[in-house]
């Protein structure tokens, strides 16, 4: 995958993080929060497409991507911080929906992402969290 490829899905997943994130703290509808996104940034710097992928991927199948984390947490869903669980459910969205993308990326991003939005320590639990749901669903790639 070139560079351009990796900067423009990087971008896209920071925004998704924020849309996402808007959508979980206000409950305003998924496609008005994509249409003010799309306004507000400049969208030329950025896969688009993945970027509508992950907003309508994670809203349309949140209940199935929660339930392939909910048993790795040692809390409830409801006590999560924000930041970190858009970006378990992000990462877990990735890891269910998009084989094309290695597990160790979809890591990488979800913990660099949170090192920039979330709580000192957060990454440490996202990539616990993520890492088993991967053990789970890439059994395959990752033990080849």
């Amino acid at each position: 995958m070139n560079k351009n490829i990796i900067r423009t899905r990087q971008r896209a997943r920071k925004l998704a993080l924020q849309a996402l994130y808007q959508w979980m703290m206000s409950a305003d509808n998924i496609v008005d929060i994509e249409l003010q996104f799309i306004t507000f940034n400049n969208m030329l710097k950025v896969d688009a497409r993945y970027f509508h992928d992950l907003l309508c991927g994670v809203s349309q199948n949140l209940v199935t991507v929660e339930q392939e984390f909910a048993g790795y947490l040692d809390r409830p869903l409801t006590s999560l911080n924000p930041v970190e669980l858009t970006l378990l459910r992000i990462g877990t969205y990735e890891l269910l929906y998009n084989l094309d993308i290695p597990y160790r990326i979809i890591l990488d991003e979800a913990i660099s992402l949170n090192k920039e939005f979330g709580t000192k320590d957060g990454h440490r639990y996202v990539n616990g969290v993520l890492n088993q749901v991967a053990r789970k669903i890439r059994y395959g790639e990752i033990s080849s």
